[in-house]
């Protein structure tokens, strides 16, 4: 099979063109071309009055040798590689049964691929599972009332359960754990298309069901859910070379579990499991996150904007953006988890805090668009300790409970209000959907100055890139603090903890991650790593490389 990029048609091209063009490009005639396979399609809407579609095809060709060695000075064309997934190992009977904690992304897949291993992992979820946790997290959306163990940063699926459900990353690849991850989604229930669009997503009510399908084939492995069951404690004992091994966990009501190898997904929010960590000597690190708000238009504003005259064509979907300003005061500002045609949700997992987040369904639908535009910060604004940066989150999370009202309400203001530095009394044209209500106010109080000075004068610059960005009457609601993981974990080449061997840090949660598919993609990494450890077996750097250095977010 060959493999041919690059490959430009009109949006609007009828379904022949696609295969007369490939005739066309590699020089052959139509009987050679045996199958056509779409590895990828995606979209040029740089000129917005004529998108063209970009394909990525996979071909099945006659005399497949001799049209390569014919077009061997072309980058466009080459053999297909082999994406697909390959086992590193197989669990030796009566292997000590690895720990994972936590149940999004990354834990969710390093416990698939465990399994499939024949290693059957045990999976300690302190939340709900996934249908139980969606009705307590529409009960704070709708009545205002949080269920602290299950909301939209603790339960099974983890924080990427109740977002856009966005299956695209910036990260590097080669091993094609991507492709692993997108395949065992589509056997979960998502849709096909994910595995050939250019940027997948799936949307909240999709991914549900495909939690739990997965949660049915680990069980049908091997592996053992328990949940409500939230770990407090490492059993830590030195091995044979005097080093710090991890041997077991201690669970809220007192019960130890034994093993060897314990995989740490415990997401970007387990506040008190960094706390637990830093107690027991695990090696952490603050590492740079962001604060901001969620801003909302009109999805079809954004729609224009983007695809002018093909706005709203079925193909291109509602449209996204992608922003950065680099401020005159040296901070820089960027949009973050866009969600086209979603709704700003309740984030919080703590009493007495306000947190925003976005969200979409599978067909984008709703009316406005959202994103958080959110301001880089470093360790140097919260240099007191390691975990500085979980107190300076909670900070403006409480000063927004205060601020919204005092009951899960979100503060929110205008952008025209906003930019003058006058607080909000009314609302406009654009209707904020962040449930149980926004309250209009000044934003500035639950911001730091540094964070208010750098979004106003980044709001004029996305303006001029978007026309209406910076419309009076858009929604800016707050505060986005949950970005990122506060703290790194820091693990080695082996993706063991640098100073806890059998404890692998994982995911968003140990700041090596940032989404659900590099997400899912560590876990698949952490996985194999562990799965080799106990076996005796080195990692092999290849497998490692890029995950030993800090992720970089924005």
């Amino acid at each position: 099979m060959i493999r041919l990029t690059e490959l430009r048609l009109p949006l609007a091209h009828p379904e022949e063109a696609l295969r007369a063009a490939i005739l066309q490009r590699l020089g052959i005639p139509d009987a050679a071309l045996r199958a056509v396979h779409v590895f990828r399609r995606g979209y040029d809407a740089r000129n917005p009055r004529a998108i063209v579609l970009v394909y990525t095809l996979d071909l099945e060709v006659a005399e497949e040798a001799a049209l390569l060695r014919r077009h061997a000075g072309d980058p466009r064309i080459g053999p297909a590689p082999d994406t697909r997934y390959q086992f590193v190992a197989r669990a030796p009977g009566g292997a000590m049964r690895p720990i994972v904690i936590g149940t999004g992304p990354c834990g969710l897949m390093a416990a698939l691929v465990l399994a499939q291993m024949g290693f059957r992992p045990i999976i300690l979820e302190r939340g709900t599972p996934v249908r139980e946790r969606t009705k307590d997290t529409w009960g704070l959306w709708r009545r205002g009332v949080l269920v602290a163990e299950s909301n939209v940063q603790f339960g099974e699926g983890g924080a990427g359960t109740f977002s856009d459900g966005k299956l695209y990353s910036g990260i590097k690849d080669p091993r094609h754990y991507g492709r692993k991850v997108l395949t065992e989604f589509v056997r979960a229930g998502a849709p096909e298309e994910i595995l050939y669009v250019s940027k997948p997503h799936i949307g909240t009510f999709r991914l549900v069901t495909m939690v739990e399908s997965i949660r049915a084939q680990i069980e049908a492995l091997g592996g053992e859910y328990r949940f409500g069951t939230r770990v407090v404690d490492l059993v830590i004992e030195p091995d044979g070379d005097g080093r710090r091994h991890v041997r077991g966990v201690v669970l809220e009501g007192g019960e130890s579990l034994r093993t060897d190898q314990v995989v740490l997904a415990i997401g970007h929010s387990a506040r008190d499991t960094f706390a637990m960590l830093r107690d027991r000597g695990v090696y952490l690190e603050p590492k740079p996150f962001s604060i901001g708000v969620r801003i909302e238009h009109p999805q079809s504003m954004i729609d224009r904007a983007r695809f002018g005259p093909n706005a709203g064509n079925r193909l291109l979907g509602a449209a996204d953006y992608k922003l950065v300003h680099h401020c005159g005061n040296g901070r820089s500002v960027y949009s973050f988890c866009m969600c086209p045609g979603g709704r700003v949700v309740a984030a919080t997992s703590e009493p007495g805090r306000v947190v925003t987040n976005g969200m979409s369904q599978y067909s984008r639908a709703e009316f406005n668009a959202n994103a958080g535009i959110v301001v880089g910060i470093t360790p140097a604004d919260y240099p007191d300790h390691v975990l500085a940066g979980v107190d300076f989150q909670r900070r403006w999370e409480s000063l927004a409970f205060e601020a919204g009202g005092g009951d899960y309400r979100a503060p929110g203001q205008l952008v025209g209000d906003f930019l003058a530095g006058r607080p909000s009394t009314a609302l406009g044209e654009v209707r904020p959907s962040y449930q149980p209500g926004v309250t209009p106010t000044d934003l500035a109080r639950c911001l730091p100055d540094f964070a208010v000075a750098a979004m106003r004068e980044a709001l004029v610059a996305f303006d001029r890139q978007i026309p209406g960005f910076a419309r009076p009457d858009a929604v800016m609601t707050g505060v986005e603090t949950r970005t990122s993981s506060p703290i790194r974990i820091r693990r080695g080449l082996d993706l063991q903890s640098v100073n806890t061997a059998g404890l692998f840090p994982a995911g968003e949660g140990a700041g090596y991650a940032g989404g659900i598919l590099s997400a899912g993609v560590d876990g698949i990494r952490i996985a194999e790593a562990l799965a080799l450890t106990a076996l005796g077996q080195p990692v092999p750097r290849e497998l490692s490389r890029g995950t030993e250095t800090p992720v970089t977010y924005g």
